[in-house]
């Protein structure tokens, strides 16, 4: 498979970040501007179209690179078929995360974990279908196309994984902040300048490393997977005080290490050396 040069592998990281914080900021900024509740009409619409920045700076790439035709980057990683037996796994391990947490912070003398407040939770949201449509589409099916099926193989192009992960989860970070000042958010229930927003901030970088190990196992679905199973379990257990948020964002971290220590990056084998061939003589 061929692959794009580095030079055009930045040129698609431009356009990507681009696209994606234009639209993002300036539709939250309409949101913002109107006041309401995030999922009130009319807010609903630009709050919700910003949601889908991600994608539509990855649609834009494609459809540019296919106009160039240009070949895949890199360190795109296809669904594979192995993929298939990661999903569940990776959808116990980003919940597990979370669960692990928040049973952590009961014990030292946080809020206590209540199963019947999640089934009211899945009541209230329409059912276990409804929500998890919601949580799905909300979050993972808008973004990870963009962050990890579009970002995340560009940097890695010029870095490990460790790295491109948090870089990615710094940018993806900075691209949250609009919704603190979007009414009806959890960002805006936190506030910025708090230590619950300041632990939401840095709670996303973790996540992006995690993330970033899913789509290395089994593509955009192995990444849309760690997402939907951290932000559904974060909601369902209520997660919204200090002490959990910060030992789900440690164990979070913990866990994604310990991941990528045990599946090490694959290398490709040293090119032969090429040895001197001897000049022929002049005659």
């Amino acid at each position: 498979m061929t692959t794009e040069n580095p030079a055009r592998q930045k040129s698609g990281l431009v356009l990507f970040l681009a696209v994606t914080f234009a639209t993002a900021w300036a539709s939250w900024g309409v949101a913002i501007a109107l006041g309401q509740p995030a999922m009130s009409f009319p807010t609903v619409i630009p709050y919700l179209l910003g949601a889908f920045g991600p994608m539509i700076g990855a649609i834009a790439v494609r459809v540019r690179r296919a106009a160039r035709r240009q070949p895949a980057p890199e360190h795109t990683v296809r669904f594979p078929l192995t993929g298939l037996l990661w999903l569940p796994v990776l959808l116990v391990v980003a919940a597990g995360t979370v669960v692990g947490g928040a049973l952590l912070g009961q014990q030292l003398g946080g809020p206590v974990v209540s199963l019947p407040a999640a089934l009211t939770l899945l009541e209230m949201s329409g059912g276990p279908i409804a929500f998890a449509a919601v949580m799905l589409v909300v979050g993972p099916l808008s973004e990870e196309f963009g962050w990890r099926g579009t970002m995340h193989p560009r940097l890695r192009a010029k870095m490990g994984r460790l790295l491109a992960g948090l870089l990615l989860g710094v940018v993806w970070s900075v691209w949250h902040l609009p919704l603190f000042f979007v009414a009806g958010t959890v960002q805006n229930a936190f506030g910025l300048f708090s230590f619950s927003g300041l632990t939401y901030l840095v709670s996303v970088i973790p996540m992006a490393v995690l993330a970033a190990y899913g789509y290395e196992r089994a593509g955009v679905l192995g990444a849309v997977i760690v997402h939907f199973g951290t932000n559904a379990t974060m909601s369902l257990v209520g997660i919204s005080e200090l002490l959990p948020q910060a030992l789900v964002v440690g164990v979070q971290a913990v866990v994604a290490l310990v991941l990528l220590a045990v599946h090490r990056e694959k290398r490709s084998a040293a090119p032969e050396p090429v040895q001197p061939q001897p000049v022929p003589a002049l005659r």
